[in-house]
């Protein structure tokens, strides 16, 4: 049981959401785990009180004035006492009315009271239509809770209940269940010391700029030529790079990845698009540190049909291609240059791999190119990575993701040290 001993509040605010969080209240008790459930007004609507009450254990609190039955705390304060119990409370779903409560301080639920007067990590879930996760009052809400020192886990991307597809999908029972395991688990210092280097605040304050996943070259309203990049390792070394210390923005191709805690994402779709973007944010945050992961694609049509091609007329075969900016080199030649870290996806050997990156390196103009087997790494959880710079090349044992980013982390901040 990785929660033994631990009490958690899970708040629970309107949003068709909630259904997971009955999941998740009964996954935490199989983890070991008490928890006391709080509810707004609006999420009774979504999900009943008595509900959660049978999958607790524990009656439901819904506002401040009505304590359940026998269950009232001595003083009458329950936004004090229920705080001062738990070990964390994660809000989940946390509608973008909530939200905007905590961001601007206001108390008009029992839970947005608690929240305020809590000494604890609050966690929040966000779960919303992409439209008002996008919102820019939505994502000033955001930011301020993470400077204020809330967690925000989520939202993923993916098919929502208003029928349209987007980022603001509240994540799974599971992926919630690990982000409490790994912020509250006995354990979670330990085993992260374990499994990677320490990273804490060896990249801190800087600024770094990230690419991931792939590029989608449109041909016509339907058609479209793109890679197999999952974005996967962008997004870990994003996730490392925040845990590093580094003022993170992440630019990704279209991927159904949730956003790591504690960076600023772009969304984009083509490799011009993603050229703009990176260029901008060079500019904009003076950024220190670029590292290309995303799989770039090297041509695009000349131009996008606005209709679709029709089968019969043949015209796939008179596409004229042009080729895309070289993100990477792009960057290299600016001055002055932030620390450039490029990738490079091989479909040979890693005999292969070595003998193509160091010219790949003086080509580009890289302090550090990063070589990996891409028909095998796409998509998948692990990875094996080659790193070359001027001393030479380091092969890194096969590992997670994740792991691998802060290898890489490290060796960058080493370059970084070094006198340029």
């Amino acid at each position: 049981m990785r929660l033994l001993h631990r009490h958690f509040i899970i708040g629970v605010t309107g949003g068709i959401a909630a259904y997971k969080t009955c999941e998740l209240v009964r996954r935490l008790q199989d983890e070991g785990a008490t928890v006391q459930v709080i509810m707004t007004e609006a999420g009774g609507r979504f999900v009943s009180a008595l509900t959660f009450q049978a999958l607790s254990g524990r009656p439901v609190y819904t506002d401040a004035w009505t304590s359940p039955s026998g269950s009232g705390p001595a003083n009458g304060m329950p936004h004090i006492d229920l705080s001062r119990e738990a070990d964390g409370i994660l809000i989940a779903p946390a509608s973008a009315d909530f939200i905007a409560q905590l961001a601007n301080g206001q108390t008009e639920s029992l839970l947005a009271t608690l929240c305020l007067a809590r000494e604890i990590p609050l966690l929040i879930a966000p779960a919303m239509n992409r439209q008002m996760w996008q919102n820019a009052a939505t994502q000033r809400n955001i930011d301020t809770l993470r400077s204020d020192g809330t967690a925000i886990l989520g939202p993923s991307s993916g098919d929502q209940a208003c029928g349209e597809i987007g980022d603001g999908r509240m994540l799974e029972p599971a992926e919630l269940l690990q982000h409490l395991v790994d912020h509250f688990g006995p354990d979670s210092g330990a085993r992260e010391a374990a499994q990677f280097p320490n990273i804490r605040g060896i990249l801190q304050d800087a600024s770094v700029v990230i690419t991931a996943g792939p590029t989608f070259e449109p041909i016509d309203p339907v058609r479209g030529i793109t890679n197999r990049s999952s974005g996967k390792m962008g997004f870990a070394i994003a996730q490392a790079a925040a845990r590093a210390g580094a003022r993170v923005t992440l630019i990704a191709g279209p991927v159904h990845l949730a956003t790591p805690e504690g960076i600023v994402r772009i969304d984009v779709q083509t490799a011009e698009q993603m050229h703009q973007a990176v260029m901008d944010c060079i500019e904009r945050t003076a950024a220190e540190i670029f590292i290309g992961v995303a799989a770039v694609a090297d041509w695009r049509p000349e131009t996008t049909q606005a209709g679709k091609i029709k089968k019969s007329s043949g015209s796939l075969h008179d596409i004229r291609w042009v080729e895309n900016p070289d993100i990477l080199a792009a960057v290299a030649r600016r001055q002055p240059a932030p620390i450039c870290v490029g990738f490079a996806a091989e479909s040979g050997s890693l005999d292969d791999l070595r003998a193509l990156l160091p010219a790949k390196r003086e080509r580009k103009q890289v302090p550090l190119l990063i070589g990996n087997i891409g028909a095998e790494a796409f998509g998948e959880d692990t990875n094996q990575i080659m790193l070359c710079d001027a001393n030479g090349i380091t092969l890194l044992p096969p590992a997670r993701k994740l792991e691998l980013a802060h290898h890489l982390l490290t060796h960058i901040a080493t370059l970084r040290n070094r006198p340029r």
